[in-house]
């Protein structure tokens, strides 16, 4: 889940949404794009289609067998395929995986804000970035660009290496 938050530069919200239908073709392969649905999405104003990336698809691939019938990632009731994991209990998972390794500072927004400096600091211009992040204007990234989306000790830990180094489609 949280390899889909670095790789797509998503919210935990909409990773936790994210539907098996969006991730898997019917025979069960990884698509070549995500789609976050409108209705999943901050402020709810549009869908966004991401490119998956090799390294993504390896995780997702791996994934597989875990996905639930209809959520990527179902809630811990086996029997209630219709739920999905909520995103307090990823935070929850999260910061105790954090505890454990000493990192401190970060969070689930981590990996977006790491996704979205280092896209940033790669020279991809803001208006791409804004159409995968999905913020509604160009003010909202200025302070990724400057690195100040709430920088931490952890974050600087986690690392988003594989978008950066690999030719993808990215629509405009």
């Amino acid at each position: 889940m949280f390899g889909v938050c670095l790789y797509t530069a998503c919210r935990i919200a909409e990773a936790c949404s994210l539907m098996v239908k969006d991730i898997y073709t019917n025979s069960g392969t990884v698509r070549s794009t995500i789609n976050f649905r409108k209705a999943n999405t901050k402020g709810k104003l549009q869908t966004r289609t991401i490119p998956v990336i090799e390294d993504l698809r390896s995780l997702l691939t791996s994934w597989k067998p875990n996905a639930g019938q209809t959520y990527l990632f179902p809630g811990r009731h086996p029997n209630r395929h219709w739920k999905h994991l909520h995103p307090n209990s990823a935070d929850k998972v999260l910061r105790e995986a954090f505890d454990r390794t000493g990192i401190e500072g970060a969070s689930t927004h981590s990996f977006k804000r790491t996704a979205l400096t280092q896209m940033s600091n790669a020279g991809i211009p803001l208006r791409i970035i804004q159409e995968i992040s999905g913020h509604n204007n160009l003010e909202q990234l200025q302070h990724y660009e400057r690195g100040e989306a709430g920088s931490s000790q952890g974050s600087d830990r986690l690392s988003f290496p594989a978008f950066l180094h690999r030719k993808r489609h990215i629509p405009v």
